[in-house]
């Protein structure tokens, strides 16, 4: 009897952390049996991790930690808007245009390759001189999208006039970074891992791209895409990153944001809405977890694997809470939160896996918001900052918010009918900009922060800044939270699966930094898709590994991103039987 009541209780499951990954393990578990065959907790240490409370600045006006794209290859954050039987017109604004620019000037600028047309790819002083014959094709074309042509062509031709100062041989230097990328991309993980132990920079160096196109093009684009230098990067990993700017599809690396407020309360607010109403979810916010004990699974003496027993967690005013007969944990955590828990849980930093996850650290990071008392017009509302000596190492991003969200009241702080209670106040532009790698600029305050931006690096991108006024601003600093790529980090990267199924089966990981093996995802490097679609399969890999009794369960549904197209995998499959007869002898 104690038995049969064993199988068919409730089973209990836990999630540690409410991120992109954590809502989706919650998603997935909570959909996948009856209410009442399951019950799910989402813990996190934010006070309300579901989005429904916004984030606001002293002056009552909505800040985010970060300003997150959306790129054209989201097919499962792109179906839950579907499903959320929300609009992705609502949600994101068009895909955009992005600005490089350093302290010379504009240096180039990411097209929409989507939304290309042939005369926007002819420079304009070579329009003039297109012959009479070819005029009339090509105003015919001046509304027509450019063809959709295979990688890496369609690239290079929708980027030709858009480098405005990187002249044409310092980009054809980047070839041989092409070819490396299909051999580590297309080769197995030991191949990989070999990769991984480069750094990025020695990589550029090995296949001798110009100085000028890392300097002036690479570098910045790492920085903001995936937070560090090259010479800090693992070369696995930037080449993931390129694969898709160059090697994908020709559209793969268009971008669009989001249209109003916030990705938490767009996306994840009505996700968690939902999933609370329909589903046995409870959302324990403003707590932080302690320790996470083991237990064996049976009594028998020769049976050595594990399983979950306890989580310890704290409230904001010191309370200490247990939860108990847990059959299941996701720990959908960062490098640092994964780093408190090992250290908080001795049952677990006994496992090689978590300890060695616990070992990584993570990357700075400086997010500020500034409210204008004018409208400045930049090229594109998505900006890089490039080569600037008061970046001081980091990576700059500034985002006019005014032109994404058009003009929206609630930038302000106003309801809809766009009144507060300093209705009087100017109204111009609202700018997020974001530091990355931003250990050197930690130290400086607040004021120091937005005096930076003001009055060096905002005027010398567009001179037009020179003559706004601060009205208000925001500065939030996060050290260590954004999870770190470096060299050598592949092999410590918690896996999916944790322990694995026969050591620990009812622990999984989550995260855009777990490696997923066998359930490995097309989306990659530190992206919302890659973290959401690892939740799902951090869940449905932990519903195959606990008994579920007499419950039956049903697992989530993960879209692919589209298909390699003809010439990569070609050019995958002449390069495995090439290196059958060549070494490789830059890489270690």
């Amino acid at each position: 009897n104690d038995t049969s009541a064993k199988k068919n209780k409730k089973k209990k499951f836990v999630i540690v952390g409410g991120g992109w990954g954590g809502w989706g393990a919650a998603k997935a578990l909570c959909q996948s049996t009856s209410s009442d065959e399951i019950e799910v907790t989402l813990v996190d240490a934010l006070p309300d991790p579901t989005g429904q409370t916004p984030y606001l600045s002293k002056t009552g006006k909505p800040v985010e930690a970060g300003t997150r794209g959306f790129w054209k290859d989201y097919p499962n954050i792109n179906a839950l808007v579907e499903e959320l039987h929300l609009k992705e017109e609502d949600i994101f604004t068009p895909f955009t245009n992005s600005s490089f620019y350093s302290p010379d000037g504009l240096e180039a600028t990411a097209p929409v390759f989507s939304e290309a047309t042939l005369p926007n790819l002819i420079p304009k002083e070579l329009q003039d001189s297109i012959p009479s014959f070819l005029q009339d094709f090509v105003g015919q074309q001046a509304e027509e999208a450019f063809p959709q042509l295979p990688s890496p062509f369609g690239q290079v031709l929708a980027t030709f006039p858009l480098f405005e100062r990187i002249p044409l041989a310092d980009r054809a230097s980047m070839v041989g970074l092409l070819l490396a990328t299909i051999d580590c991309l297309g080769s197995d993980e030991d191949v990989q891992a070999q990769y991984d132990r480069m750094t990025a920079h020695d990589l550029f160096i090995k296949f001798n791209l110009s100085k000028r196109l890392v300097d002036d093009f690479i570098r910045p684009t790492l920085l903001v895409g995936l937070f560090k230098p090259p010479e800090e990067l693992s070369a696995l990993v930037v080449m993931e990153l390129l694969y898709y700017y160059a090697l994908a599809h020709q559209d793969s690396f268009d971008v669009r944001w989001i249209k109003k407020g916030t990705v938490s309360d767009s996306l994840i607010a009505p996700l968690a809405k939902k999933l609370q109403n329909e589903y046995p979810l409870e959302v324990l916010g403003g707590c932080r977890v302690g320790e996470i004990s083991l237990k064996k699974q049976s009594d028998d003496g020769d049976d050595q694997t594990l399983a979950v027993d306890t989580i310890s967690y704290s409230t904001f005013d010191g309370e200490t809470h247990t939860i108990q007969d847990i059959d299941g944990i996701v720990l959908a955590l960062g490098c640092k939160g994964m780093e408190n828990v090992i250290r908080s849980s001795p049952d677990l930093a006994k496992l090689e896996v978590f300890s060695k996850a616990a070992s990584l650290k993570g990357i700075d990071v400086i997010s500020s918001r500034i409210w204008f008392d004018r409208k400045v017009e930049t090229r594109t509302p998505a900006n890089v900052f490039s080569k600037f000596e008061a970046l001081r190492g980091s990576g700059g991003t500034f985002f006019m918010l005014d032109q994404l969200q058009e003009d929206d009241p609630s930038l302000w702080g106003d309801d809809e009918e766009g009144e507060n209670e300093n209705g009087d106040a100017p109204r111009g532009s609202v700018v997020a900009c974001d530091f990355y790698n931003a250990g050197a600029l930690l130290s400086l305050s607040d004021e120091d922060i937005i005096r930076t931006l003001t009055e060096e690096l905002l005027p010398s991108a567009v001179p037009k800044f020179a003559d706004a006024k601060v009205v208000d601003s925001w500065v939030g600093k996060y050290p260590g939270v954004v999870s770190w790529f470096s060299p050598g980090s592949y092999d410590k990267r918690p896996p999916l699966e944790g322990a694995g199924s026969k050591t620990l089966p009812g622990l999984k990981c989550a995260g855009d930094w777990v490696r997923m093996g066998e359930r490995e995802h097309g989306a990659k490097g530190l992206c919302q898709e890659r973290a959401f679609v690892s939740g799902l399969e951090a869940a449905n890999a932990l519903l195959r590994d606990v008994d579920m009794g007499s419950s039956s369960s049903t697992a989530a549904e993960v879209l692919p991103v589209r298909d390699d197209e003809p010439q990569f995998k070609a050019g995958v499959a002449l390069n495995r039987e090439v290196m059958k007869f060549v070494p490789r002898f830059w890489v270690r």
